[in-house]
């Protein structure tokens, strides 16, 4: 697998696409190469737990919301696209509440709302979304982190199957 043993500029812009956090960027680049992909997502996993709120704000800018259709060509734009397609991504309904969720979202805590995607249906998003928007910032936030890791580990473990 190419990722395991990438020069180390090409190892940080896919790691950049799976999130954009230098810390954390840092801490999995220093440890290559890698013997195996379960060693990498070992160290992915553990350089992004935890998050502190900076990196999370910083990991945010790179994520469109949810709902929208992610612009440009980058790969990380690529993998949102990916990310947010669902059997329901079509109803026209469920988009609409989303958008008005997402308005409540950021008006309440300031930041855009941030889930994985991936795996989960427009309705199950709706969900979280509304019972994410009756907690506190802090237990948000550990929420926002949380989620900010399983993308990237998701997006890392697509990189690696993809022999990038």
């Amino acid at each position: 697998m190419v990722i395991l043993d990438a020069p180390e500029s090409d190892l940080r812009e896919l790691l950049r696409s799976c999130l954009a956090v230098p810390r954390w960027i840092d801490e999995v680049a220093s440890a290559a190469p890698f013997a195996s992909a379960a060693e990498l997502l070992d160290r992915a996993a553990s350089a992004a737990d935890p998050l502190q709120a900076a990196e999370v704000e910083l990991a945010l800018a790179d994520h469109p919301r949810i709902g929208e259709r992610p612009t440009g060509s980058g790969r990380s734009a690529a993998f949102s696209r990916s990310e947010q397609q669902s059997p329901d991504a079509g109803d026209a309904e469920l988009a609409a509440r989303i958008a008005q969720g997402n308005a409540a979202y950021e008006a309440r805590f300031g930041r855009v709302f941030l889930i994985r995607a991936a795996g989960r249906t427009r309705a199950e998003i709706l969900a979280e979304q509304s019972r994410r928007l009756a907690l506190d910032d802090e237990d948000d936030l550990r929420i926002v982190a949380a989620e900010l890791r399983e993308i990237a580990l998701l997006r890392l473990t697509r990189l690696i199957g993809m022999g990038a």
